[in-house]
């Protein structure tokens, strides 16, 4: 073929199946759009003549492709080409160099083609009825192992690794699906125990959520209770504070009221005694009344003698007697008064006694009732304070009910989520299980 001739094999697509003279790694990458392919692939005519290669270099060439496309439907094209250049030189046997060139090409042309058919179409042609099993869904073919290092050997070798790799994909899928058959079952009978459980949770909880409202609302009312009882119990320590502060002031008032009869009792003593001094004074008053009546009398019988000198002492004498009478009746008049005032001092003083007895007395109970008064205020307190504590546990009782509510309420809300969201995987279980049974049935199609 000289210095630029070639022969090489262009598909139905115009790629270059065999490796080229002038291109590395030509195959399946070099595209052939000349004269002879365009004139091959639209009329299924062969070319002689002169014409651009795949180069843009004008060449002498000849195309066949008829005989093997009707053989193996293949729609393949041979061509060999010389560049022109090479092909009419020299000029003067050019002529003959072009009649010997078509000859060999021809021949050449048709020995190629007649082995590049048998070499190259049968391996693909049983590639192509495997493929056809494969499509129909017989994954159980066997490829032939080819030690062919050419593009047809790469092409069986990479069919062969598919069609194995398709088999085991397709048993590792079959196995998911199974798996996934199980699994799905399983969900789905799972995902119904738990949406029963999910509305026997939900019952019971709207029956919890009944039933602590109620104790809220005991709650709620203990708590007023408690808080009436407090108020009342407040009421019952300032009442009893203010019975002992008036118990108190009572036992002072007694006090001073023993003080002040005790003066008493002491002033009328002292009275007594300054009763009995004016008796003496009385009874020297008495005394001296009588001795100046005596000395009256006397008088007047010494006026008597004296006649006529003695009547003035006769007038003196009477008026001393009778100012000695009336200082005896006075002094008679204010012993009986000094008697009485003595008798009413004595039963005053004896009065006196008996009332401070009564006030001892009356000092001693208040007392007693000035310390039951106090220890009954100490016990109110005391019941006072319990009933606030008590309150005020009534009060963080209610706060924890009020938070157990809301928290009832929370899952109450949660567990009708819940039941949505297990209804929702129900359906999508329902589909998995479906696609489960569509994935079973394509994948049965195929044949291992």
């Amino acid at each position: 073929m000289g210095q630029t001739g070639e022969v090489y094999i262009v598909d139905k697509d115009g790629y270059m199946i065999t490796e080229s003279r002038f291109i590395d790694d030509a195959i399946l990458r070099q595209k052939v759009d000349t004269e002879p392919i365009r004139l091959f692939q639209n009329q299924k005519k062969a070319l002689t003549g002169i014409y651009p290669d795949y180069r843009g270099i004008p060449v002498v060439g000849a195309s066949a492709g008829k005989e093997l496309d009707k053989a193996f439907g293949l729609g393949w094209a041979v061509l060999a080409e010389i560049d022109d250049d090479e092909a009419f030189t020299p000029v003067k046997t050019v002529g003959l160099r072009i009649i010997w060139t078509g000859l060999l090409i021809g021949l050449f042309v048709a020995i190629i083609a007649y082995f590049a058919a048998r070499q190259i179409a049968s391996p693909v042609r049983k590639i192509s009825e495997q493929l056809v099993r494969v499509s129909n869904g017989d994954l159980s073919v066997n490829v032939p192992v080819h030690n062919r290092q050419d593009e047809v050997g790469i092409l069986v070798r990479t069919v062969r690794t598919m069609l194995e790799k398709l088999k085991a994909q397709t048993r590792d899928i079959m196995g998911a699906i199974n798996v996934l058959a199980s699994s799905s079952n399983q969900i789905a009978t799972t995902t119904a125990q738990l949406a029963s459980g999910s509305e026997e949770t939900a019952v019971a909880v709207t029956e919890t959520t009944t039933t602590v409202e109620e104790v809220k609302q005991t709650a709620t009312v203990s708590s007023q209770k408690a808080k009436h009882v407090v108020t009342l119990a407040q009421n019952a320590v300032q009442v009893s504070q203010t019975g002992a502060k008036s118990v108190n002031e009572t036992i002072e008032g007694i006090n001073k009221l023993k003080e002040q009869m005790e003066y008493i009792a002491e002033t009328i003593v002292k009275l007594s005694e300054h009763n009995q001094a004016i008796g003496e004074i009385i009874t020297a008053v008495d005394d001296l009344a009588e001795q100046s009546n005596l000395l009256a009398v006397n008088a007047a019988i010494e006026a008597a003698k004296a006649g006529e000198h003695g009547k003035g002492f006769v007038v003196v004498a009477q008026e001393i007697k009778s100012h000695a009478e009336q200082s005896k009746q006075a002094t008679k008049q204010v012993r009986t008064i000094l008697n009485d005032i003595q008798k009413a001092s004595s039963a005053a003083v004896m009065a006196t006694e008996k009332g401070s007895k009564a006030v001892d007395a009356t000092v001693k109970q208040s007392s007693g009732t000035g310390d039951a008064i106090r220890e009954l205020s100490r016990s109110i307190a005391e019941a006072a304070q319990a009933v606030t504590q008590i309150a005020a546990s009534s009060q963080q009782e209610l706060v924890g009910m009020d938070q157990v509510a809301l928290a009832m309420t929370n899952i109450k809300q949660a567990t009708a989520q819940n039941a949505a969201s297990t209804k929702q995987v129900e359906s999508t279980v329902r589909n998995l299980q479906e696609l489960g049974r569509k994935l079973k049935t394509l994948v049965e199609y195929y044949k291992i």
